[in-house]
């Protein structure tokens, strides 16, 4: 827990708008806003547009003025807009949206830019990542694992593309793991794997041979011990205590029902995976609950969603409630650092209390404190 007197923490917008003429100068603050405005992905480009209108219009300051402009999800196009933007005299960005569209923007000398993606490894030096990423999600379910006084933990990541942002966020965030299994998303390879990671063959192979010895001896109460037995699916436990899985979407309760298979249910083994936004298809599967996981607050972008739509008469996407919340981080920290010193404006330890949760700042990173939530019971619930 940071001290007070060490760190300010601001209350959203309602705190900024009551700070209009903090700056010295009379120079506006200009923000560039990278987004995908034509191509495939122009819809999540347009709501994060209609997003950054609420931040202006809740900030209600008239040194704030913001430049749209395209990168089409391509590389080549967000380098040319970002060039522009440095013409008109943009020295911080919001955007990129996603990844691969940073390629080439180390090549911009004295603008910072703060993409929406959640990964950080090899990020050009003047960007930072402003998503939700995998440090902060495991900084949150560390504090799960102590609340439950959970001993050993599995940590089960599939092969895909985050793999390495995965471990280094293990690593940066000092979370205990007692093995890190990399597992195959293909159905029959992963029930495989997961058999030999819960030694699901030697606990079966218990029970039939503890059937048979029951069958075999002269007990009195033998039939009703071969009655609870063949009730039974396995005898033995497993060597951990939780699980967390890095996963999403159907694959995610594929591996979770891989576990049921080899008798290891959520009921007794905690599950816990990464930030699922809410997905409501988690609440219809019983039999893979209790399931925990961090994410944003919920009342918060129950709030922003309701105030999106009464304002556009549509819902918006999660990104755009990370662009509301990052216009008032930039506009935040411009109080304390003129951005003529932009070298500094993310450097120096900080937080900032958005709609998102509370952001913490130091070393050109943002981390997240984010709430964990639980799944039980087709009821969602918050832990903390």
């Amino acid at each position: 827990m940071y001290k007070f007197c060490k760190i300010l923490i601001l209350i959203f917008f309602n705190f900024l708008c009551l700070y209009p003429s903090a700056f010295s100068s009379e120079e506006k603050i200009k923000i560039g806003l990278l987004v995908p405005l034509t191509g495939e992905d122009k819809e999540i480009g347009n709501q994060i547009i209609k997003s950054t209108r609420i931040a202006l219009k809740d900030i209600n300051s008239e040194k704030l003025e913001i430049y749209p402009k395209d990168t089409s999800s391509d590389p080549n196009k967000t380098i040319k807009s970002a060039i522009e933007l440095k013409k008109i005299g943009v020295k911080i960005v919001i955007g990129p949206v996603f990844y691969k569209s940073l390629n080439y923007l180390d090549e911009i000398q004295d603008i910072i830019f703060v993409s929406l993606t959640n990964k950080t490894l090899d990020l050009p030096n003047n960007v930072i990542s402003g998503g939700v990423n995998a440090t902060s999600q495991l900084n949150t379910i560390k504090k799960l694992i102590k609340l439950k006084d959970v001993k050993k933990t599995i940590f089960l990541t599939p092969t895909l593309d985050y793999e390495s942002e995965v471990k280094k966020a293990i690593k940066q965030s000092k979370i205990k793991i007692y093995k890190h299994y990399i597992y195959d998303t293909e159905p029959t390879k992963l029930t495989k794997q997961i058999e030999k990671i819960t030694n699901y063959k030697i606990r079966k192979q218990n029970l039939l041979d503890e059937i048979k010895r029951v069958e075999n001896s002269d007990l009195i109460d033998k039939e009703k011990q071969l009655e609870k037995l063949k009730k039974r699916y396995t005898i033995g436990n497993v060597n951990f205590d939780s699980v967390i899985i890095s996963d999403f979407d159907e694959s995610l309760k594929s591996v979770i029902t891989s576990f049921l298979y080899a008798d290891v249910s959520p009921k007794k083994k905690l599950i816990i995976t990464f930030n699922q936004w809410f997905d409501k298809s988690l609440l219809k599967e019983k039999s893979i609950q209790p399931i925990y996981y961090p994410s944003v607050n919920k009342k918060n972008l129950e709030d922003f969603e309701n105030k999106f739509y009464k304002e556009f008469n549509e819902y918006p996407n999660y990104l755009s409630l990370l662009s509301y919340d990052l216009v008032g981080l930039i506009y935040y920290l411009s109080l304390n650092t003129e951005l003529t010193n932009i070298n500094k404006l993310f450097k120096r330890k900080n937080s900032f209390k958005g709609k998102i949760g509370i952001f913490d700042i130091e070393d050109n990173k943002i981390n997240h404190r984010l709430n964990l939530y639980q799944v039980e019971n087709s009821t969602l619930k918050e832990i903390f």
